[in-house]
């Protein structure tokens, strides 16, 4: 992606054009530019308008003297309009990034402005030098593919329908509650809302009684379509031929590991990214440390949680659960002796330290198929 990457004729390597997006819900702001220097061309268009976006990338061609055939370096932040603007990009030849909005450098010194115009500004300048060389000017997300990006879908889907059941549930509890009624909201709940009586003996109002029945009618369909997404994911489990779903199999080998843990693991995380190392790994999730050291003092600030947060959810749950199902693992071991007699304070800390490190071990199982140290698998 640098200047010198091609070359042009005699040698010289031609001019790139830069294009930055700020991309919002209605519109987007686009930043042009061939270099430091150079004033930047400033245009918004309608949002998702592709047609009119190659158009201003022709006219901007045309506005710096370049040729029609002259590369195209663009960027814009990952967020909630995905990967599909990059995959456009990348079909009619745009050399794209998608950045990681956590890891855009800010001037430290006073408040900072912020508009659409001085974010593409922004973008340009630390393209520029991206595509110069500096790899460490930012982020760069890893593009999932198409069938890696669809294998996210089921395990969010179903943790949304329980969010959702969740949710309900706790509005009904809430309504029974303003009427000094505490009771399960579960199976029977219509039948058991009819025996239910107030203080002063009466039943319920009719008004309230016909919410709270609505309200378990949406409980009823999310609890039906949790039920089906579970049985989805069930069949894959047990015909599915993906080499996900065989990372999937060999983690549930483990002792301490579900379902739901083993199948978010691998579709989120382990399924599609490259892991180098175990700093990467950290970092990703979330459980990457923070320290903060300036001559003769430090400390640590605890864990960035500039990761994925439903791996790092996940892992600080695993981690409790792996000191109950693999006591005499070296990692469960590691734990009692260093902060198991603790406070809760350092209990806390040292389930997030466990988790990083058993995200590691797991990783190397899945890679190189060696257990973690005194793991046993399930009989």
């Amino acid at each position: 992606m640098t200047a010198t990457a091609v070359n042009g004729e005699h040698g010289i390597p031609p001019l790139i054009l830069y294009l930055a997006f700020d991309l919002g819900n209605s519109k987007w702001m686009l930043g042009f530019t061939t270099g430091f220097g150079q004033k930047p061309r400033e245009r918004e268009i309608p949002a998702r308008d592709l047609r009119v976006l190659h158009e201003e990338i022709a006219l901007a061609k045309r506005r710096f003297g370049l040729g029609r055939m002259a590369p195209v370096v663009s960027c814009y932040e990952a967020g909630r309009d995905g990967f599909w603007l990059h995959r456009h990009l990348e079909s009619r030849g745009v050399q794209n990034v998608v950045v990681d909005s956590s890891s855009i450098e800010v001037n430290r010194r006073s408040r900072r402005a912020k508009t659409d115009r001085l974010d593409v500004r922004k973008l340009l300048h630390m393209l520029i030098r991206y595509g110069s060389g500096d790899r460490k000017v930012w982020s760069v997300v890893r593009v999932p593919t198409r069938e890696e990006e669809d294998g996210r879908q089921l395990h969010r889907e179903l943790m949304t329908a329980k969010q959702d059941r969740t949710r309900v549930t706790n509005r009904i509890k809430s309504l029974l509650a303003s009427q000094g009624i505490q009771m399960e909201v579960k199976g029977d709940f219509l039948g058991a809302l009819d025996r239910v009586r107030l203080w002063d003996g009466q039943s319920i109002a009719a008004r309230l009684r016909s919410r709270l029945e609505r309200e378990w009618g949406k409980v009823e369909v999310l609890t039906e379509e949790i039920h089906s997404i579970e049985s989805e994911r069930k069949e894959m489990l047990r015909s599915g031929q993906d080499p996900s779903v065989e990372k999937v199999r060999q983690l549930l080998q483990l002792r301490g590991i579900g379902t739901n843990c083993a199948w978010l693991y691998v579709m989120e995380f382990f399924g599609w990214r490259g892991f180098r190392n175990r700093r990467e790994i950290g970092s990703l999730a979330g459980l990457a440390p923070t320290p903060f050291q300036s001559g003769g003092s430090g400390q640590e600030r605890g864990i960035c949680k500039a990761g994925n947060r439903r791996v790092r959810m996940m892992a600080i749950e695993i981690a409790w659960s792996w000191l109950r199902f693999q006591p005499e693992s070296s990692l469960a071991q590691w734990y009692e002796r260093r902060f198991a007699q603790g406070s809760s304070r350092m209990r806390r800390i040292g389930i997030v330290a466990l988790a990083r490190r058993l995200l590691v071990e797991l990783w190397r199982y899945l890679e190189t198929g060696a257990l973690p140290e005194g793991a046993e698998l399930k009989t």
